[in-house]
């Protein structure tokens, strides 16, 4: 129970809900109200189609690359810590740049603000850890996925209610405990690679 709520909650944080809001309800105000639920819905469940078929193929793809499971555990902190540190000092005019004025369809909202290429790779890093490991990285990816779509699916409440500064307060305190998660992966790792070789 506590390898799935670590992995929800990982997977959770690197999806990024909150971060995402104030793109999703700026892209999504350039559609008629009436078929906003609509287009959000289809765009979650795209995203997670994306991310099943990664998580059904991403252990043959690492058997085809011949990557060793230290080696995906620390590239995936490397990762995650790139992550965080983006959280907490996001890129100046990040998420307000021009966006297409069409109704968006797979981008950029199922993909890669719902599922990048972060998110895929730490699908491919979870499923390395063994066949074993199968039923827990699926409940985990799915109750992450569930939980951050339940939140952008009440994204223009949350953004109301938050408001910019609570926006940005919360994904910075995501960030910092994505850094730690990061830090740990990589200790990990090494600690393996360490054992092996």
């Amino acid at each position: 129970m506590d390898y799935i709520f670590l992995t929800g909650i990982t997977l959770f944080f690197i999806m990024d809900p909150l971060g995402n809001i104030p793109v999703f309800v700026a892209i999504l105000n350039k559609v008629s109200p009436e078929r906003r639920d609509k287009v959000l819905r289809r765009e979650l469940f795209i995203a997670l189609i994306v991310a099943l078929v990664f998580f059904f193929f991403g252990s043959s793809i690492v058997k085809l690359l011949g990557l060793e499971p230290n080696a995906i555990s620390v590239g995936g902190g490397v990762i995650l810590f790139i992550i965080g540190i983006k959280m907490i000092f996001p890129e100046e005019g990040g998420g307000e740049k021009e966006q297409d004025k069409d109704e968006p369809f797979i981008v950029p909202l199922a993909i890669p603000l719902f599922v990048g290429p972060s998110i895929l790779a730490m699908i491919i890093l979870i499923q390395s850890r063994g066949p074993h490991y199968f039923w827990p990285n699926l409940i985990a990816l799915i109750g992450a996925w569930a939980l951050s779509a339940f939140i952008l699916m009440f994204s223009n409440h949350i953004n109301k209610l938050l408001g910019k500064r609570g926006l940005i307060a919360t994904e910075r305190l995501m960030g910092m405990l994505l850094i730690i998660i990061a830090v740990q992966m990589l200790l990990d790792g090494v600690a393996q690679y360490i054992q092996i070789h």
